[in-house]
C-alpha cells in the first residue's frame, strides 16, 4: 500500500486534489483498477459510479479527456459531432502517458502534465459519489460530480447512449 502511495504520479495527483481544495482521501486497493468493473466490484458500489478517464487525441493531436460513467462507453461519433470536428483519434499508452503523466489504468482526471480539453458525462450526476483513479491502478478516491466539474473546469455533456 504505501509503494503505491508514494509512486510519483500519485505523489502529483494527492498535492493537486489538496491544492483545488478536494478533501476525498486516496484509497488503496489491493486488487487492480484498470476497468471500471474491477473498481466497482474492489470498492462495492454501481459500475455507473466509476468516473473512468478516457483519453483521446483530436484533429490537431491536442488531448481530449472524456471522463465517463463506468457504466457507458463513449461514442466517439456522437462527441466528435458535438465538439464539431471530424472525429476523434484513438490514443496510444505512450501518446497517453506523455500528455498526462499517468500510465493507462492510473489515469485521473487531475494532476495532468498538459492541459486537456475535459468533457464530463452528465450520466455521473446521477450519484451522490462518484470514483476516479489517482494516478495508479490500484488507488482511487471520491468525488462527486459537481466537485469534478468545477474543479476541472470540464464541460457536462453527454457522451453516450444509455
Amino acid at each position: 500500500m504505501e509503494q503505491v502511495l508514494n509512486n510519483s504520479s500519485v505523489q502529483r495527483i494527492i498535492a493537486e486534489l489538496r491544492s483545488q481544495g478536494i478533501t476525498g482521501e486516496v484509497k488503496v486497493l489491493s486488487d487492480s483498477a484498470r476497468t471500471a468493473a474491477e473498481a466497482a466490484a474492489a470498492l462495492g458500489v454501481e459500475q455507473g459510479q466509476i468516473a473512468s478517464s478516457i483519453v483521446f487525441k483530436l484533429p490537431d493531436e491536442t488531448p481530449l479527456l472524456v471522463i465517463t460513467s463506468g457504466s457507458h462507453r463513449v461514442d466517439t461519433q456522437l462527441v466528435a459531432q458535438k465538439l464539431g470536428v471530424t472525429k476523434l483519434h484513438r490514443a496510444d499508452a505512450d501518446y497517453i502517458k506523455n500528455v498526462s503523466g499517468i500510465s493507462i489504468g492510473g489515469v485521473s482526471p487531475f494532476g495532468w502534465l498538459t492541459n486537456p480539453t475535459i468533457l464530463i458525462d452528465e450520466a455521473l450526476g446521477k450519484y451522490e459519489v462518484v470514483w476516479a483513479a489517482a494516478g495508479h491502478a490500484h488507488a482511487v478516491f471520491p468525488t462527486s460530480y459537481s466537485e469534478l466539474v468545477t474543479k476541472t473546469r470540464g464541460q457536462p455533456m453527454v457522451v453516450a447512449h444509455d
